[in-house]
């Protein structure tokens, strides 16, 4: 088996985004995407020339294709995804907005990822990888979405293979709140690095102040956390620092979904360089800043030399 930089694990959805702003329910046309927290990162660090792999489900049917078609031509390791001829692939349509975050509609229950088992559990694919990124949208999918990456989770951490866990919380899923808490907690205690959103970090920990939030994960050995501040950039903090980085200038914000695991990109694709917390950071808000400019979840995720480029026009 190939040996893989970064592998992860979450649903694909075929996604359809209105061409022209209004309600849903109003649009006539749409035009076809890829989107998942999980495979955005794949993809953007695929983009940046690590190696990247995706384990999933997908339906034996038109959008299962249209996804490991999409991966295969973005450079994407699938060999451990599993086609299904019982359950289909899930999709989404998005609103076109001018301005603020768009509206989402989720067509996911009983798709085929949600049905992905730990019997299906592949473990060289992630032992033969040299960092895991995990989200918390699997916990929620399904009972069976969530001990597949309670399985990935065990097999890494007796190879001490590093984590990074971004909670992408998805309250709708859950049953509860405080369910929703506990298992995504869970989860990002085993972790070596943490990026929730201020939001989400309020919600999960109960502080208000980035400084609380990363504290809270810090006491439960967490390596280093890091809090998206929007607009006003990162927060991070490690056992001996912590700061703040400014984000980019944005023109114009065309899309915001598909931010957070811009940055998540950036961030781990720094690791890989051994450059600083600070850097890592600095990195993840320019990725972040390019994919908001852009229709699509991912579609302004650069290469590696647009991206220097980028921040170069940024460095005194």
């Amino acid at each position: 088996m190939t040996n893989l930089d970064v592998t992860t694990f979450g649903e694909a959805m075929a996604m359809f985004i209105a061409e022209e702003p209004g309600p849903l329910h109003e649009v006539s046309r749409y035009y076809r995407e890829l989107a998942g927290a999980e495979i955005n990162v794949a993809i953007g660090l695929a983009r940046l020339g690590l190696k990247s792999g995706w384990a999933s489900k997908v339906g034996d049917d038109s959008f299962g294709k249209f996804v490991m078609e999409r991966l295969k031509n973005e450079n994407v390791d699938t060999s451990c995804v599993v086609i299904d001829d019982k359950y289909p692939t899930g999709f989404q349509i998005k609103s076109k907005v001018l301005v603020g975050d768009p509206e989402v509609q989720y067509f996911r229950k009983g798709s085929a990822a949600s049905y992905m088992r730990k019997e299906e559990f592949k473990e060289n694919f992630f032992l033969n990888s040299s960092h895991v990124h995990l989200t918390g949208i699997p916990l929620a999918i399904s009972k069976y979405a969530k001990e597949f990456a309670s399985c990935i989770v065990r097999s890494v951490l007796k190879k001490r293979i590093p984590i990074s866990f971004d909670p992408n919380l998805r309250p709708a899923l859950w049953n509860s709140e405080q369910e929703m808490i506990s298992v995504v907690n869970d989860f990002a205690f085993k972790s070596n690095f943490v990026l929730p959103g201020l939001k989400e970090g309020r919600i999960l920990t109960g502080y208000e102040h980035p400084r609380d939030i990363a504290s809270f994960y810090l006491d439960h050995g967490v390596e280093a956390v890091i809090v998206k501040l929007g607009e006003k950039g990162t927060f991070y903090k490690t056992s001996h620092e912590e700061g703040q980085v400014d984000s980019f200038p944005v023109e114009r914000v065309v899309d915001t979904v598909g931010a957070g695991d811009g940055f998540s990109v950036g961030f781990i694709s720094a690791l890989f360089e051994n450059l600083s917390i600070y850097e890592s950071v600095r990195r993840g808000n320019a990725i972040g800043a390019l994919a908001v400019q852009s229709y699509g979840d991912y579609n302004g995720y650069p290469t590696k030399q647009q991206l220097d480029n980028f921040m170069a026009m940024y460095t005194s």
